[in-house]
């Protein structure tokens, strides 16, 4: 009966803490949060569902394989976003940048949307990893 209630309610809350999350990290140049705070809250969401799902549901959806590589090619994008943002912006290139649009609109920040996006996955995906090997030594 217990797990049976936990399922139905995270099937309504899972979903919705998700779309919070990437509201958070859309966002987050905008007003307060971002990449870290939108990443913490859908980490929440998949942590959620290993808990009302269990490990091996979870491992079918996760696979730990796909999580790695997603984490790794989000952070060298990351490095190289962010390091072609300090080479072109900090010695004055005249290299291709994203426009920077109207102030207040989504599409504002240059680099900022992408990074934000980026460092959204790797804190969701480190959080779910860190809580898996905590809980049952194992993704």
């Amino acid at each position: 009966m217990k797990d049976t209630l936990l399922k139905e309610i995270s099937k309504i809350v899972i979903p919705f803490t998700q779309i919070f999350g990437i509201y958070v990290i859309f966002h987050g140049h905008l007003s307060p949060g971002g990449g870290f705070a939108g990443g913490t809250i859908i980490g929440a969401s998949l942590i959620l569902y290993r808990i009302a799902y269990g490990k091996d549901k979870a491992q079918e959806k996760f696979e730990y394989r796909k999580l790695i590589i997603f984490i790794c090619s989000s952070i060298m994008l990351y490095g190289m976003l962010k390091g072609y943002s300090f080479v072109s912006g900090g010695s004055h290139l005249h290299w291709p940048q994203p426009p920077l649009g109207t102030p207040g609109k989504i599409l504002s920040g240059g680099f900022l949307l992408p990074l934000n996006i980026l460092v959204g996955a790797i804190v969701a995906i480190t959080m779910y990893v860190f809580y898996s090997l905590f809980n049952e030594g194992e993704v």
